[in-house]
């Protein structure tokens, strides 16, 4: 093949070998994980096995194992048996672990049971950046997203869903049934052979019938109600598809707006954001290592006591208001168009009447306050306004909170765009990487260490196209 370029014969006897080191550049990412791994002190950190034992066989140094599975990650490759496999053809990943290649149970194990150590080696990552000074900006983006457990959706087990399987079943024993009749109508050996075939779906259905009535008491007595047979600690969740749910986790994370870090994150097993302001804000605040904090989230995170509990926080959040108005939608005046006045606290209309506070109840452990004026009979917006016999309009004890945080977000139209284009990104990024089946551990405890190990990737990566090879180096050997 004349006039392309050739390579060596693979039959060509080399008299010195090179070093495996030649294989590795200079700028190779893979000598950040070694320099990163090579710094931390694993034991402070609570890694099994730093120490050796005195007798038995040696066993693996936990940095190895760690090396391995930080840079699995960082190139998508998170199966024990598929790094198996890397560590015995893979030039770089040899480099990294001196040509040892542990089998995948060993990988697999190391996982398993360093869980909390390999959570706080993600802290530890972002305990460099801060130290680089990167999180000045003193601003957050914080979201959560649904991601895939390895938990089909036949094998999740609500009380609607099982009824509605459980009709299915049934539907399907009377449909077979009235074709078995059928059958037995008919001679030769093809019904017979039809009549065998249905006598065994029917029996099948009925199995499922026992399994389905076997397993009705515990849905019941499960605390939420739901019960997933192959990862019993993941929920079914809606997602924004219409009709649509996955079984999985909810994802939260805290993004700096400048650098797009992921300074702090978490998995629940709740479907929903309400109740992860606070949290994920003070987490992140202390990862940043900051003394206050400007916090961006979706109307998905609205809720009065998680906005209340920012303040003492020393977190400043922009958090929009879902538009759930029932009186709004029916085309009459929202809550909104009532304007409130402090210095009189009192409510003025569209009518230009003052509401007066009336009275103070207590709902869902919320002090609110009521107000109305007895000048709606004769006004001529009320058809407008109220089918009742005059509007009443509730204000929560520490309402200022919200219409102060409502004023910040007219002030900074722009805050939900920064939002979006900080921490969406992310998120598609590591269901990129996580492929179709995004998990691949179960139970919630071993999914942490998995979402760790992730995201402990992609801000390596992060701050690889941040600040490069070599200086990165130096600043974790600094």
């Amino acid at each position: 093949m004349k006039r392309f370029v050739e390579g060596e014969d693979r039959r060509q006897a080399v008299l010195l070998p090179e070093y495996l080191d030649d294989y590795v550049l200079e700028e190779n990412p893979v000598r950040v994980i070694d320099v990163f791994v090579e710094e931390l002190d694993l034991g402070a950190l609570g890694f099994e096995g730093v120490v050796p034992e005195a007798t038995g066989r040696p066993a693996y140094h936990p940095g190895l194992l760690l090396k391995i599975y930080v840079y699995g990650y960082i190139n998508q490759i998170a199966s024990s048996r598929r790094l198996e496999r890397e560590a015995q053809r893979n030039v770089e990943l040899m480099w990294l672990t001196g040509r040892l290649a542990p089998d995948f149970k060993t990988i697999a194990d190391f996982r398993k049971d360093n869980g909390p150590a390999i959570r706080a080696t993600c802290r530890r990552f972002i305990d460099l950046c801060r130290r680089l000074d990167l999180f000045s900006h003193a601003v957050a983006a914080i979201d959560g997203s649904k991601f895939k457990a390895v938990n089909a959706r036949d094998k999740n087990f609500t009380r609607a869903k099982l009824k509605k399987r459980m009709e299915q079943v049934e539907a399907s024993i009377e449909r077979y049934m009235s074709a078995l009749e059928t059958a037995d109508r008919q001679e030769g050996e093809l019904a017979q052979g039809r009549t065998v075939r249905l006598k065994d779906k029917i029996a099948v259905l009925r199995e499922q019938m026992a399994a389905f009535e076997a397993l009705e008491p515990v849905v019941q007595a499960a605390p939420d109600q739901q019960v997933s047979l192959t990862d019993p600690d993941a929920r079914s969740m809606a997602t924004s598809g219409r009709g649509s749910g996955t079984v999985g986790y909810n994802v939260q994370a805290a993004v700096d707006a400048k650098h797009h870090l992921i300074v702090a994150h978490e998995v629940t097993n709740v479907g929903n954001d309400r109740a992860q302001l606070a949290n994920m804000a003070g987490q992140a605040k202390a990862a940043m290592g900051i003394d206050k904090l400007d916090v961006l989230a979706d109307r998905g995170y609205f809720d009065s006591e998680e906005v209340l509990t920012c303040e003492p926080l020393g977190v400043t959040p922009y958090v929009p208001k879902p538009l759930t108005s029932g009186a709004k939608a029916k085309g009459r005046f929202g809550k909104q168009d009532f304007v409130y006045l402090a210095d009189d606290d009192v409510y003025r209309c569209p009518a230009g009447e003052q509401l007066t506070r009336r009275f103070s109840s207590v709902e869902d452990r919320m002090t609110l306050h009521t107000y109305w004026t007895t000048r709606c009979g004769n006004c001529p917006l009320k058809p407008r306004c109220t089918t009742g016999k005059e509007r009443r309009i509730k204000r929560w004890e520490h309402e200022a909170v919200i219409d102060a945080m409502q004023e910040r977000l007219d002030r900074t139209p722009h805050a939900m765009r920064i939002r979006r284009a900080t921490v969406e990104h992310p998120f598609g990024t590591l269901k990129a990487w996580m492929g179709s089946t995004h998990f691949k551990t179960r139970t919630l405890e071993k999914v942490k260490t998995e979402m760790s190990l992730h995201v402990l990737a992609y801000n390596l990566k992060r701050m690889i196209a941040i600040l490069g090879i070599q200086p990165l180096m130096q600043a974790i050997r600094a």
